[in-house]
């Protein structure tokens, strides 16, 4: 059975490896097991299920993880954790740790090497500073995911659901909208982790569309205009648009195109919805030359 996921199992560990945090690697371990077996339900884990976990640090989840999966992949930047997980996984027949930079690794050919291509489902306590890269290469893969339930930041959390208008809505809302129905499902405050993290903390479950809410003939060119819309905040969207890079197309063309999807030149890109930013696009890029 799982024997991490308490302060005292944790502390034992990290002691007897003498092991150091980095703040470089931005780790802080789980040490709240109501907390864990939240995160093992929202994700609603099961022994059909091939789990990715991101950042396992000592295992703590991981552990969790190996009682109700059929098989896990857990994937690990610091070096300096790997005999611990050896240890502290020992027990488990079904899980794999990869000493890799999850942002550098195959994931598309180690989905289809160990899980022949089906559904799988993503659990991750994700370091903050580096949130955004890791969920935007798994939206952006090939990848045949299911659902990610992540731990990252209260506000954060709180940025992927937001909607138009709201102060927390921009470029990441609309692609984790795109891609997925977001939902904060538990909450957990610094006391949760060791070290303790000076912000509060959400596990957010995204479950992915089967097909996209919306329909773009060019993804990647909507989120170039997406990502240039939000640049320049309390810019307008004509002026946004007009700075951002991967729009080759002049100040005029961009007015015309504004107007033409019916919105005056001094709308702001934060009051325009998903389905608004894929018609804009499309109008956008028959405006190229």
């Amino acid at each position: 059975m799982a024997t991490l996921g308490n302060p005292i199992s944790t502390i034992a560990v990290l002691e007897k490896y003498g092991f150091k945090f980095q703040k470089k690697f931005g780790q802080n371990f789980l040490i709240d097991e109501d907390v864990l077996n939240g995160i093992m339900d929202a994700a609603e884990i099961t022994k059909d299920d091939f789990v990715l976990e991101i950042g396992p640090g000592i295992g703590s989840m991981t552990q969790f993880l190996c009682e109700r999966a059929g098989e896990v992949m857990a994937v690990e930047i610091d070096s300096n954790l790997i005999p611990i997980l050896e240890d502290t996984l020992s027990a488990y027949d079904n899980v794999t740790v990869v000493n890799e930079d999850v942002l550098k690794l195959d994931l598309e050919t180690v989905a289809k090497e160990k899980n022949q291509g089906r559904p799988i489902k993503v659990v991750a306590n994700l370091p903050y500073y580096i949130t955004t890269p890791i969920l935007m290469q798994l939206f952006e893969s090939n990848l045949p995911i299911e659902s990610i339930t992540v731990m990252v930041q209260k506000e954060v959390a709180e940025r992927m659901q937001a909607g138009p208008g709201s102060k927390d809505y921009g470029a990441l809302s609309l692609a984790v909208q795109y891609y997925s129905e977001p939902e904060i499902v538990v909450m957990a405050p610094p006391h949760c982790f060791i070290p303790q993290p000076k912000v509060a903390s959400a596990v957010i479950r995204m479950k992915f569309h089967e097909e996209p809410p919306v329909d773009t003939d060019d993804p990647k060119f909507m989120f170039r205009v997406i990502r240039a819309s939000f640049n320049q905040r309390r810019k307008t969207l004509a002026n946004g648009l007009k700075n951002g890079s991967g729009i080759p197309i002049s100040k005029e063309a961009i007015q015309e195109a504004i107007e033409e999807a019916g919105y005056p030149l001094t709308v702001r890109g934060e009051t325009l919805t998903l389905q608004e930013f894929a018609d804009l696009s499309k109008i956008l890029k028959q405006k190229i030359s």
